[in-house]
């Protein structure tokens, strides 16, 4: 599945604008400076509630009718959860089940394979695209590694294999485009990115190369030092280059 929501992503990138607070405000601001979806960040957010989750995702979709991405990350790969594992699998995998609840949901590919495929099955069962994820937040591995990270994702239930690393010279910023256009290129969908000061840049041109989706911030954030540039500022961009 290479849509989320109405989106045909094998026609145009996506550019998703994260909601870390203020949901219903910074959703608004962020559907008026151009997100095409938004990815609410449940840990970011402090949402454990399912009542709460489902009633925000109704008033974010109701307000500004734009596709929903549910992430609830663990500290592992960089989020805030502070719960059992099971709960915050748990989480998700209920707003998954919801009729009128998200549209795809980003899940870990390095967590437990048990508690993974729940949320991959919830979402498979729910018509919900699934996206999954490999964050590497002290280096950028080796071509053949990130080749691998990502055929990994889609073995284990991906529609859209997702990608981000930290780059330490331009090197290897170079070395993720390179596996971004071997794999993206090819017409498999993913979404890569080199965080960071060195790595700014691939949120504008990594679609250029075959990622279907790249991230931005609506305000200034806790996510701006990894590199996230403000929607309005990077839908600009990629206009001018298309």
């Amino acid at each position: 599945m290479t849509h989320i929501g109405p989106l045909d992503l094998k026609k145009k990138a996506a550019v998703i604008a994260v909601i870390l607070e203020k949901p219903l405000e910074t959703s608004k601001k962020a559907a008026e400076n151009g997100a095409d979806i938004l990815e609410i960040r449940l840990d970011l957010l402090g949402i454990r509630d399912l009542d709460i989750a489902a009633e925000t995702i109704r008033k974010v979709k109701s307000e500004t009718g734009l596709p929903i991405i549910i992430t609830n990350r663990s500290y592992k790969e960089g989020g805030k959860w502070d719960g059992q594992e099971a709960e915050r699998i748990g989480l998700i995998k209920d707003l998954l089940s919801l009729g009128d609840g998200p549209d795809a949901v980003d899940i870990e590919l390095s967590i437990d394979e048990d508690e993974r495929d729940r949320a991959v099955e919830a979402a498979k069962n729910n018509g919900k695209t699934v996206i999954i994820s490999s964050h590497d937040f002290s280096k950028t591995p080796s071509f053949t590694e990130m080749k691998a990270t990502l055929e990994d994702a889609f073995i284990a239930g991906a529609d859209i294999a997702k990608l981000a690393v930290m780059p330490q010279s331009m090197k290897n910023v170079m070395e993720l485009l390179r596996v971004t256009l071997d794999v993206g290129g090819a017409g498999r969908a993913i979404c890569t990115i080199a965080m960071g000061d060195l790595g700014k840049h691939t949120r504008v041109i990594a679609p250029f190369y075959g990622s279907v989706l790249t991230y931005a911030s609506v305000e200034n954030t806790i996510l701006t030092p990894l590199g996230q540039l403000p929607v309005d500022k990077l839908k600009k961009i990629m206009e001018l280059l298309e």
